[in-house]
């Protein structure tokens, strides 16, 4: 908003936010709002949901890259540098991790179901109740 005076003239102009800038500014007032006890079990909920899901993700595919990388390096010894044993050696032992990647993830993964699920079956009762508990 800009206000000029000129010999007697009086000039006003006005430029409202556009979209993307209300946008931008709606996300930073969102920041500072105090949040409910609700948006927070909300935001507990979603996170341990996450952790659940991305950890074993994670493990299980560093376990195959690894696993991978490694089988790849004995291929290249027997197609490139004729090291027949050794390259199929390493290949063997490359092939171990990636096996175990899936098995491994599955085993993480129901271990931290077991961790996390009394937790996370709380918080959504609570969320799906308005906050009561559910005592049966």
């Amino acid at each position: 908003m800009t206000q000029q005076l000129n010999n007697n003239d009086f000039e006003f102009t006005y430029s409202a936010p556009t979209t993307a800038e209300r946008r931008e500014i709606e996300n930073i007032k969102k920041n500072y709002i105090p949040q409910t006890k609700t948006e927070l079990a909300l935001e507990k909920l979603r996170k341990l949901d996450s952790r659940v899901k991305n950890i074993p993700v994670s493990l299980s595919l560093a376990f195959g890259v690894i696993g991978t990388l490694i089988f790849g390096l004995g291929l290249t010894m027997v197609l490139e540098w004729n090291l027949l044993l050794w390259g199929i050696i390493v290949m063997v032992v490359g092939l171990v991790p990636v096996v175990f990647a899936y098995p491994l993830f599955k085993k993480v993964t129901a271990k931290l179901k077991e961790k996390y699920s009394p937790e996370i079956i709380k918080l959504s009762d609570e969320l799906l109740n308005n906050g009561k508990t559910n005592e049966n």
